[in-house]
């Protein structure tokens, strides 16, 4: 496969390299946190935390709980174009989502697990979801927060590009402050000066040149709604009331689409977009009860 682990921790897979926060180890199939944009895998800490926890006082099996850096993000380094399966002339990275979900799952491999319980918030959605459509085989469990299976509409892939153009000409994180930056009708949590804090020492920590390339990979992405209705293994949805991008009103179909499988969906009060943040507990306990379904 090409593959090696290396002393610095990094697994290498035909150019991709992902570096894995284990949060602990364990028996079982591991549970495989995916964080979203703009930031990186420290999104998860207090949910990952609220996880183990909950699930030990519940005398459930210690189970692995990982969670990668995507390429370009935190501490894992930036793919070359050649490794991201070339760039269209529109500036954009069609087959890196499928380079990212095979290194990926040959992450979990290589530590010699054949399956996952893949969690993924937004933009970790479709990562999950082409890991999914690609080896079906490596899915014990799928959990979609935040997210959703479309494509970029050709404005927003527009504004993807125009994104990654100024990061990687300037070094600004300036177009994706938007993220750190809230609104009368955002949550409670999302308006506190912590969260606007928080986020932007993440979003400024990360390399704008990741900034750019996770832009030009998500705005190259297939539409994933096919998707939803072949998954079999169990499922959750999860979402905050509040999410401007991936509300009820969008993520509800989404759980209605997988009609091979069961789905919990869990909608939490007062929470935005990234969920597991804002409301750790909450989406901990959903993720305690489908990892009781399957392991």
């Amino acid at each position: 496969m090409g593959r090696q682990m290396t002393r610095d921790g990094l697994e290498h897979d035909m150019g991709i390299e992902l570096k894995n926060t284990v949060y602990r180890e364990g028996e079982g199939i591991p549970v495989v946190l995916v964080h979203g944009f703009p930031v990186d895998h420290r999104m998860w800490d207090q949910c990952a935390a609220a996880l183990a926890r909950i699930c030990d006082e519940h005398g459930m099996t210690r189970f692995p709980i990982w969670a990668p850096d995507m390429p370009g993000a935190g501490e894992s380094p930036i793919p070359s174009d050649e490794a991201s399966g070339g760039k269209d002339a529109d500036g954009t990275f069609p087959h890196a989502l499928d380079r990212m979900a095979d290194a990926y799952v040959d992450m979990i491999r290589e530590a010699g697990h054949e399956k996952a319980i893949w969690v993924g918030l937004s933009m970790g959605g479709y990562l999950i979801l082409d890991i999914q459509r690609l080896h079906p085989e490596a899915v014990a469990g799928l959990a979609l927060c935040d997210t959703k299976g479309d494509a970029d509409s050709a404005a927003m892939r527009g504004r993807r590009i125009a994104i990654a153009d100024e990061c990687e000409a300037t070094g600004t994180h300036d177009p994706v402050m938007g993220f750190a930056v809230a609104n009368e009708t955002d949550s409670s949590i999302k308006q506190s000066a912590e969260y606007a804090r928080q986020f932007t020492l993440w979003i400024n920590e990360q390399p704008a040149a990741g900034i750019a390339w996770r832009e030009r990979m998500a705005a190259g992405r297939p539409d994933l709604n096919d998707v939803l209705a072949k998954v079999s293994a169990p499922s959750a949805v999860i979402c905050g009331d509040k999410d401007p991008s991936s509300p009820p009103e969008v993520m509800g179909p989404v759980a209605d689409a997988m009609t091979g499988t069961t789905v919990d969906f869990t909608v939490i009060s007062d929470c935005g977009h990234f969920s597991a943040y804002e409301h750790p507990e909450a989406v901990a306990e959903a993720l305690r009860q489908l990892v009781r379904r399957i392991q």
